[in-house]
């Protein structure tokens, strides 16, 4: 793991956290699906940070091994950065302790700490950060007009969702859901055998709900991938 700095112009700086994985591991995105351990972020020691914002490429899903799903990243993965500096005129010094697991057929934790400064007008890592900034999920809304969006969301008695997705062609999409909260613990979306026409629909259960909670218009997070396109869609589930 380590970190990288983009050019600094402005009190929004661009940055990013760099993993390198070896061939066969893999480890978590923010929501890691059936099993596995998101990645927990502190920058609380860095100089003249106002905030920092961990941006999420779109994650793939894998086979957990014990019969679930997990999402992620294998290979080597960027995750930018956007810091708010506290005063534009002055040094930024980023000091990340990230915590999270990589994993084969076990997972390992890991524990690192990492420190960077940002000083420099012209940064050779704009590119890798700019290339990973574009495979960040898109901002939509339902009924979007892209080629790639979800046509409707509906309840399908009291515990099920289905959510029908619009394609360009025939590629493999992913849907991914989130709940409000970290507590939620939603199951990844199914594709449904016979979808209505023109459309490929999905389906999933208001099962990961916390005790005492009534999902009735919560506010779910919606990430939709479809080779290199994803979008993320914010709904409330009437």
């Amino acid at each position: 793991m380590r970190l990288l700095a983009g050019s600094r112009s402005g009190a929004v700086l661009l940055g990013g956290v760099a993993f390198q994985l070896q061939p066969g591991w893999k480890t978590y995105w923010r929501t890691p699906g059936d099993s596995g351990v998101p990645p927990r972020f502190d920058f609380s020691r860095s100089d003249n940070v106002e905030a920092v914002t961990v941006l999420w490429p779109a994650p793939q899903k894998f086979d957990d091994g014990a019969g679930g799903i997990s999402l992620g990243y294998h290979d080597q993965v960027v995750l930018p950065l956007r810091i708010v500096a506290k005063n534009v005129d002055k040094p930024v010094t980023l000091r990340a302790e990230i915590n999270y697991a990589v994993c084969e057929k076990l997972c390992i934790p890991v524990e690192a700490n990492a420190e960077l400064a940002f000083n420099s007008v012209a940064s050779t890592e704009d590119s890798a950060l700019f290339a990973a900034l574009d495979s960040v999920p898109k901002p939509a809304n339902v009924g979007d007009p892209n080629p790639l969006t979800i046509r409707d969301v509906e309840r399908e008695g009291k515990s099920e969702v289905l959510v029908d997705v619009v394609t360009p062609d025939d590629r493999a999409v992913n849907l991914f859901v989130e709940g409000p909260t970290p507590d939620w613990g939603l199951p990844v979306p199914k594709p449904v055998e016979h979808s209505p026409p023109g459309v490929k629909r999905f389906s999933f259960q208001l099962d990961g709900v916390p005790p005492g909670v009534n999902p009735d218009g919560a506010a779910l997070k919606l990430t939709l991938v479809g080779g290199d396109r994803s979008y993320e869609f914010n709904i409330n589930l009437d």
